[in-house]
């Protein structure tokens, strides 16, 4: 049986489950001062959303934010504030907006999945604010797969990054001046009776990577091209580390993509070679020019080879 035939089944399976985390996408990590994490933004499934969010990282609009709202066990949520330079010192301002973007509700806001802020009632009223899930708040009591139209999930934390994203949820949280609202930030340094910008959690840096592929939580995730004319979207686990490093296909993550990425993962069905143009394994790590080799058939197992 060769690929193309193999790949049937699976196909078939992808198109009914829509499986949301199985092709690499631009990754954009943050740097802030209570630590670091990394979104994969999910072009593929949420091309809208994707580019709103990357017209704000490209105009700077994160680039000394805070995160202004904390509610542990729920959400933490940013984009909306950030910190500027004023005759009478450093100060909280608004995020200048752009027009607001279409809904484009399709994957589930569970635990570590970052999604878009809006008004209540008026689903198609995204801006420049987002926040990570801290659980799965898909159903009761948040019900956010459900609620306005459902909120966009465009994203999710990838490598160690749910580490800071805990420690900042297990920061003391205080109500802050926002202009018009107060609004319960974590809130660093302080015991609550004096808050300075200086006590809040702050966004220094934001850095945006395009790669072929992503490893994170040993999942390879990454778009193919097997030579059908088709672009596929796949996961292979990590199932053995030692003394080789083996793969094996997850045939539920197997998805078909409308459009084919510029750079993509090549397979050769005549000689079994996979071969990956670059990785992300860490927020600071990419490796290039993978190859892998198919050594089982029937359960799409694969051999890391070389890399560079």
């Amino acid at each position: 049986m060769n690929i193309q035939q193999k790949y049937k089944l699976p196909l078939v399976v992808s198109l009914l489950l829509l499986p949301p985390f199985s092709h690499a996408n631009p990754v954009a990590c943050f740097n802030t001062n209570a630590g670091q994490f990394c979104i994969e933004l999910f072009e593929s499934h949420t091309p809208i959303t994707t580019a709103n969010f990357l017209n704000y990282i490209n105009n700077d609009a994160y680039t000394n934010g805070i995160f202004h709202r904390s509610v542990p066990g729920f959400v933490i949520q940013g984009g909306g504030y950030k910190i500027t330079d004023s005759a009478s010192g450093k100060i909280l301002s608004a995020v200048n907006t752009f027009p607001p973007v279409t809904n484009e509700f399709k994957i589930s806001n569970t635990r570590g999945t970052v999604a878009m802020a809006k008004i209540g009632g008026n689903p198609n009223s995204a801006t420049s604010q987002w926040f990570v899930n801290l659980a799965d708040n898909s159903g009761p009591p948040s019900q956010l797969d459900t609620q306005n139209g459902g909120f966009t999930v465009f994203g999710r934390i990838i490598f160690d990054g749910m580490n800071t994203i805990d420690a900042i949820e297990d920061l003391p949280v205080s109500n802050i001046n926002l202009g018009s609202s107060r609004s319960p930030a974590p809130i660093i340094g302080s015991d609550g009776s004096a808050i300075t910008v200086e006590n809040l959690v702050t966004i220094n840096q934001v850095t945006v990577t395009s790669v072929v592929g992503i490893f994170s939580q040993d999942v390879l995730s990454f778009a193919v091209d097997i030579g059908t004319g088709s672009t596929l979207e796949v996961n292979l686990r990590l199932v053995e580390s030692s003394p080789s490093l083996i793969f094996e296909l997850d045939p539920a993550s197997v998805g078909t993509l409308t459009n084919r990425p510029s750079n993509i993962a090549t397979f050769s069905s005549s000689n079994g070679l996979l071969q990956i143009p670059s990785v992300m394994i860490s927020a600071t790590t990419i490796v290039n020019n993978i190859t892998m080799q198919l050594i089982d058939n029937e359960t799409y197992r694969f051999q890391l080879i070389s890399y560079d």
